[in-house]
């Protein structure tokens, strides 16, 4: 399909509080796999008390009418662009189909009361295989509900989009992270993430361990890795954090960052372009496992929309915090 689910983020990461709220069945597997970072694994011969162990939610064999269904509370309120529903290792009990609702509600938990709005039609499910679907919906939500057609097995439900942020709300001399996912920064493209997602980097607080960050192979050809990150609302630029944290031995010996106001263009075209932007942060010596704040270095280029984070020669990043003020 068309969407390209990595220019948005996964409003239902477990990282940014989504929860897995209710399921109708969870007897085979706990329904708060569902949401689990990690891509879903299959263990040989792990029982637990109820059968074999799988990495997802499970529901029992119904005998009676009706399905399974789970609600799941997004860790950010927002804009759905697309839908992975992942029945990876589910082969003999994944369920034969699938649809979607979603809800916008704030301040309240969905109850049996609650008119839920179908997102996504119900559609036919494969064993060990990714369900990609898009979602053309405009509207803001805060909850879906994974309905599941009679009964079986998810690995993983992933939940794409844009998070909603009230920048009217925020005042123009309040100092943000422009970047961070919460106020919708995205990573758009890179040069290599052999080791890790380049959307890591914008991720909330520290990294984990180095698979929580972005790291490039090794370089054996001339030039530096870079990142390319949009910000989540044009701004200016006055301090720049850049957190190496469990890169020891990996990490990159310098960076540098250029910034643009980007007007319209395709993501490749922005790529091309960053070439020539202008220099926000110049050369900077990082240091391993640490977190290296940058002010007074920092160059006042005015408000900008994009900026390309240069790691030289390669190496790996925990996160990068971009921190100024909203601009029109």
């Amino acid at each position: 399909m068309s969407l390209n689910f990595e220019q948005y983020i996964n409003l239902a990461d477990e990282k940014l509080g989504a929860e897995a709220l209710f399921a109708t069945d969870d007897f085979f597997a706990d329904k708060s796999r569902l949401l689990h970072r990690a891509p879903p694994e299959w263990k040989d011969d792990l029982y637990d008390d109820n059968g074999k162990w799988m990495d997802g939610w499970e529901s029992r064999r119904k005998r009676s009418e009706g399905y399974d269904y789970c609600v799941v509370k997004l860790g950010l309120a927002g804009t759905i662009a697309g839908l992975d529903i992942d029945t990876s290792f589910f082969t003999g009990n994944f369920p034969p189909s699938a649809s979607v609702d979603a809800i916008y509600s704030p301040n309240e938990d969905p109850t049996e009361l609650t008119h839920w709005e179908e997102i996504l039609p119900s559609q036919a499910l494969s064993g060990d295989q990714h369900h990609l679907n898009e979602i053309t919906s405009d509207k803001v939500f805060t909850h879906v509900r994974l309905n599941i057609y009679p009964d079986g097995g998810v690995a993983r439900l992933r939940v794409y989009g844009q998070p909603s942020v009230d920048w009217e709300a925020i005042d123009p001399q309040q100092s943000v992270d422009l970047a961070a996912v919460e106020h919708g920064g995205r990573a758009l493209v890179c040069s290599d993430e052999h080791y890790g997602n380049k959307s890591n980097i914008l991720g909330p607080g520290r990294g984990e361990n180095m698979g929580d960050g972005w790291e490039t192979a090794r370089r054996r050809t001339p030039g530096n890795d870079w990142v390319i990150v949009a910000l989540g609302h044009v701004g200016n630029i006055g301090r720049v954090v850049v957190d190496t944290a469990h890169f020891k031995g990996n990490y990159p010996d310098s960076c540098s960052i250029q910034a643009a106001y980007v007007k319209g263009g395709t993501d490749d075209q922005v790529a091309t372009q960053s070439l020539f932007w202008q220099e926000l942060l110049p050369a900077q010596k990082l240091n391993a496992h640490d977190i290296q704040e940058f002010v007074s270095q920092v160059n006042e280029i005015g408000p900008v929309t994009h900026v390309r984070l240069n790691i030289f020669p390669d190496g790996g990043v925990s996160r990068l915090r971009l921190f100024g003020t909203k601009a029109d």
